[in-house]
């Protein structure tokens, strides 16, 4: 009785030294479910998960493939995922009412170099300049990350917003094979697939290297998560950080990883540069206030979102 007693608390022991190690054992408050999106903004969850970032900082994270934002949300709406990889305008309309996301790091950004969206026209279109717009209807999806980033760059680049135009075209597949059949004269496109449908024809008007301050993306986590599993989030950003150093400074040893997750089109892959992924960023209260405001304009929102009810600077970001 007395070898059985201590064989118990040597199994009492090691259970509880167990969970304490990273990368052993765990609980539910150590587990994330994240919804993951097919583009190349998510690559990041796809090393950390290959190299084994998470399993070294002690967190389990489960990818969630989702077929588009509107399945993405519909999870997150019912409590089935943690966080996502979303965009300020997704995030503002589910803070509408009450804060239900916050956003703890900047995923990915246009930069000078490195294009998030591209305005183009049909293959067989005379449109070459943003002025030739004027009136023409635009296929974007209404009310998302697309059209705030297409109007701010066609206004910003002289064209009145009072001939600014859309066509709603809310599937980018459909999109894409519109443009290139002629069946739209222009379109907004996220890359790569912007950079395939000018390899095949298009042509690009303008993109947001022009005016990188527009286009990012983010990601946020469920209010109850940031709040029960905080600690869980610091050990999944810690690890999400060590794979955008690794994408980063070591950009070839994954093309076949940009190929398979982000999507490249066949007519680019040898040509399409990894993106430069920042580190450890937070979107400023400055891009904030744009979204909001037009937002607003729009009717999205009946008043402009605090910042800091939204964007959390307590991750280091």
């Amino acid at each position: 009785m007395v070898r059985l007693h201590i064989l118990v608390v040597i199994f009492t022991v090691l259970t509880v030294l167990a969970a304490c190690v990273p990368g052993i054992g765990g609980t539910d408050g150590q587990r994330l479910r994240m919804g993951v999106l097919p583009i190349l903004d998510t690559l990041p969850f796809y090393v950390a998960d290959q190299k084994g970032y998470f399993q070294t900082e002690g967190v389990t994270v489960e990818l969630v493939p989702v077929k588009g934002a509107q399945e993405r949300d519909a999870l997150m709406q019912a409590g089935e995922i943690d966080g996502m990889l979303t965009d300020l305008v997704a995030v503002g309309l589910f803070n509408r009412d009450q804060t239900q996301l916050h956003v703890v790091v900047t995923a990915l950004r246009a930069t000078e170099e490195t294009a998030m969206f591209r305005v183009l026209a049909a293959p067989g279109s005379k449109i070459r300049t943003v002025q030739d717009l004027a009136d023409v209807a635009v296929a974007i999806s209404q009310n998302t990350i697309i059209e705030y980033v297409t109007e701010r760059l066609l206004t910003a680049e002289g064209l009145p917003r009072e001939r600014f135009r859309v066509l709603e075209v809310s599937a980018i597949p459909v999109r894409y094979e519109q443009l290139m059949a002629g069946q739209v004269e222009a379109a907004t496109l996220p890359d790569p697939l912007a950079s395939g449908a000018i390899a095949g024809g298009a042509h690009l008007i303008v993109d947001d290297t022009y005016h990188n301050r527009y286009s990012q993306t983010v990601l946020a986590f469920s209010r109850s998560s940031v709040e029960g599993k905080s600690e869980a989030i610091r050990r999944f950003l810690r690890a999400w950080d060590k794979a955008v150093d690794d994408l980063n400074s070591r950009p070839d040893d994954f093309g076949s990883l940009l190929i398979e997750k982000g999507r490249v089109p066949d007519n680019v892959r040898g040509s399409f540069r990894m993106p430069l992924f920042p580190k450890a960023s937070l979107p400023t209260l400055t891009e904030w206030d744009d979204v909001m405001r037009w937002m607003v304009e729009k009717g999205l929102l009946d008043r402009a979102l605090p910042y800091t009810e939204t964007v959390l600077t307590s991750f280091g970001g």
